[in-house]
């Protein structure tokens, strides 16, 4: 059974919640919203620069500069899809929000604020549980919604290349 020494209010109250679900989660959110951040600002970086050098090169002689430029356009070319595929751009915001609102919700329970205000103890823990899994479910929605529309994005880029292609268009 566990250590009975301390009740159940203990065990599974709002400490242990704020400690084991809320902290852990918006840790992860925090982590998550960081390496997509980053991957976003890097394939808009290489867009943005590699975009504005091919002119550049171009306009150099010699051979060289032809493969720069068809190398640059390339990688240009490699980070626009990416970035169309992966939607680093959404994942970031989707992850940051979340960590924020699970933020938000933790500060205004612990100091009685807000909705939490009006509300005896295990009221205010109920809202606080209702209130934060409801925050990971529509991020959970928001992340398969992303996901989905990765998926949507491959079939139409399947779709685009003709007949033949693996994923024929569905029709209803």
């Amino acid at each position: 059974m566990g250590d009975s020494s301390r009740s159940e209010d203990e065990q599974h109250g709002p400490t242990w919640y704020i400690a084991k679900r809320l902290e852990q989660y918006q840790g992860w959110y925090d982590t998550k919203a960081v390496k997509t951040k980053r991957m976003y600002l890097w394939m808009r970086t290489v867009s943005v620069v590699g975009g504005v050098l091919v002119p550049v090169i171009l306009n150099i002689d010699g051979n060289w500069a032809r493969v720069l430029a068809t190398a640059t356009s390339l990688l240009v070319a490699v980070a626009v899809a990416l970035e169309s595929v992966y939607r680093y751009r959404d994942q970031w915001k989707n992850y940051r929000s979340t960590e924020q609102i699970l933020g938000h919700e933790r500060i205004h329970f612990l100091t009685r604020t807000g909705l939490y205000q009006a509300l005896d103890d295990a009221a205010a823990y109920r809202a606080l549980v209702e209130r934060v899994e409801g925050a990971i479910q529509a991020e959970n929605i928001a992340t398969l919604n992303v996901m989905t529309l990765m998926e949507n994005t491959q079939s139409n880029d399947d779709r685009a290349a003709g007949p033949g292609s693996p994923n024929p268009p569905a029709f209803g």
